[in-house]
């Protein structure tokens, strides 16, 4: 593909309908007319791998100190500003690179979500094995979106009124909580799974919704694309 052919290239629509879109874009659009021209797009790109780490440290260090869930939140926060106004600065700027900024940019979401969900499994909030299972039903949504974005030149962020910066703000709510709420922090039940036995907490319950959601949200949207896929491209008659 020469140069040509790229300039020429259209990027896939982009869907936001979260609750706070309209609201952050307008943030993000402010901040980027305000970024030092010494600041590139590749730099934000960092400072949310940056963020992601972050995260992971001060969910892993939460298991010596629950204060270190403030670190955790903080890096959510990184995470945010990086990871959001990478892609708004290049659009301010009209310095876009639709292929090069869609390689990297889901390429490190992959690696990005990966540090923090583990991380947040390795802390006391979440068993690692409900974390685990998060971090595959987003990998699978993320999925989804890539292939609609081939083959529909749509790109969806959001979903049910959530996009990734709802659900950092849930998971920070959640922290605090964590923090300040030692009854529903100690309160634990236990139930037998295949001849198990599995010991689980409130927030155990709260990260099953989370996975929850997700997969509902994954099966419906797999299930409404493929009809449509269908329409499009019937079965050949003999």
């Amino acid at each position: 593909m020469d140069q040509n052919e790229v300039k020429e290239r259209v990027q896939s629509a982009r869907i936001q309908t979260s609750v706070l879109n309209s609201l952050e874009k307008k943030m993000l659009v402010w901040m980027a007319e305000r970024m030092p021209r010494w600041i590139s797009s590749d730099m934000l790109t960092g400072v949310g791998i940056l963020g992601a780490v972050i995260v992971a440290v001060g969910y892993f260090l939460s298991s010596i100190n629950l204060n270190w869930l403030w670190l955790a939140s903080f890096g959510f926060v990184v995470n945010w500003f990086g990871d959001s106004l990478d892609g708004t600065l290049a659009r301010v700027r009209n310095t876009q690179r639709p292929l090069y900024g869609f390689y990297l940019d889901h390429n490190i979401d992959g690696i990005n979500e990966s540090l923090m969900i583990i991380g947040a499994g390795l802390s006391p909030l979440f068993d690692l094995r409900i974390a685990l299972l998060a971090l595959a039903a987003y990998l699978l949504l993320s999925m989804y979106v890539y292939i609609n974005a081939h083959l529909k030149n749509e790109f969806r962020l959001t979903y049910a009124g959530l996009g990734p910066t709802e659900f950092r703000i849930i998971v920070i709510i959640v922290n605090t909580v964590y923090l300040y709420a030692p009854a529903l922090r100690e309160w634990s039940g236990s139930m037998s799974i295949l001849g198990r036995p599995f010991n689980f907490g409130v927030f155990d319950i709260v990260g099953l919704v989370i996975v929850a959601i997700l997969v509902v949200i994954y099966i419906v949207s797999f299930i409404g694309s493929a009809r449509e896929f269908s329409r499009l491209d019937p079965p050949k008659k003999f």
